[in-house]
């Protein structure tokens, strides 16, 4: 018995490990990375590295805790996979806000098919900022994303084309609020040149996409003026609180939500320029008619597969993002 008792406690580590790689794929803020894991025997802990917030641009933390929700669900996708049945406690300590959930490897399950395929999508989920081709996407493609980010008890509002010129104009009002605070502007730098966190951070290039504002995870300042965005789909996604949890569960919910859009073949790219300033996430807000908290507005659409793929963000060293017992 003993014998069985280090193979399985040897497995469990294993999976935990394949766990944190997977998470380290996460989508995040300008490609912080904030977060930072710590793996105890059968568990893991997810924390919020400060170091690598964004104090400007994102002073509540919200997209921070937002891309630490990304990477939590990225590890759990790894463990189903793995075939481990996992339970995840939220905001274990209140006294510590910095430590978001903590997951338990426990007994062993069944693995599924689609949590296979959800893992091996991992792989393949970036953000896609070629233009979209001409083609309208489905319907039930949207409903199966919807019901994707719904599993995490967070919403996908879809935006009605009379809707779109709002998100313009506060997009627009976004950028101008921030393109003219130097202590934004410095933050901005050190996050896009050669001081940044080696593996973190986005190159200042221009990006391809014809989408309303600046992207979650990249530099670009683009605006709604040709035809090649005429058939995306632009969406909000929120819920009813605007907290901690709330965050957190909405970044799972973006984990999610693009996962199944990748698995469907569509392209997408978050955008936060209007969440990040607070009058201009107040008008997003309105557009949900009184339903919730935008958390972070997505466009998606079928990529245009005759442009070149993006380049992969940088991932630092494991050591920065994982602290050994």
């Amino acid at each position: 018995m003993p014998s069985v008792q280090i193979a399985d406690a040897q497995a469990v580590t294993r999976a935990l490990a394949h766990a944190i790689t997977a998470a380290s794929h996460a989508p995040s803020i300008h490609n912080t990375q904030p977060w930072r894991w710590r793996a105890h025997g059968d568990h893991l802990e997810l924390f919020l590295a400060e170091s690598r917030t964004l104090a400007v641009t994102d002073p509540d933390r919200r997209l921070a805790i937002l891309s630490c929700g990304a990477a939590l669900h990225h590890a759990l996708v790894s463990l189903a996979a793995d075939g481990r049945h996992a339970t995840v406690t939220r905001l274990p300590d209140k006294a510590r806000t910095t430590h978001l959930a903590t997951v338990c490897a426990e007994a062993r399950i069944p693995v599924e098919a689609s949590a296979v395929r959800h893992l091996e999508t991992i792989a393949l989920r970036h953000t896609d900022r070629r233009p979209v081709q001409s083609a309208a996407i489905d319907a039930q493609k949207l409903g199966s994303i919807a019901a994707a980010a719904e599993s995490q008890n967070t919403s996908l509002h879809v935006l009605r084309p009379r809707q779109l010129f709002d998100l313009v104009a506060a997009t627009d009002h976004a950028q101008t609020i921030e393109s003219e605070d130097e202590a934004w502007q410095a933050e901005m730098n050190h996050w896009t040149g050669d001081e940044r966190t080696l593996g973190t951070g986005i190159a200042g290039e221009t990006s391809q996409t014809t989408a309303p504002g600046r992207e979650f995870g990249h530099l670009g300042t683009t605006a709604i003026a040709d035809t090649h965005h005429r058939t995306a789909v632009f969406a909000i996604l929120y819920g009813p609180g605007d907290e901690d949890l709330d965050w957190l569960r909405a970044g799972e919910a973006l984990s999610a939500a693009w996962l199944k859009a990748t698995e469907l073949g569509l392209s997408v790219v978050p955008l936060s320029v209007a969440i990040e300033v607070t009058v201009t996430r107040e008008a997003v807000r309105q557009l949900l008619s009184g339903l919730g908290h935008p958390y972070l507005v997505l466009r998606f659409g079928v990529p245009d597969g005759d442009s070149a793929g993006p380049p992969r963000t940088p991932r630092p060293p494991a050591e920065r993002t994982v602290e050994q017992p």
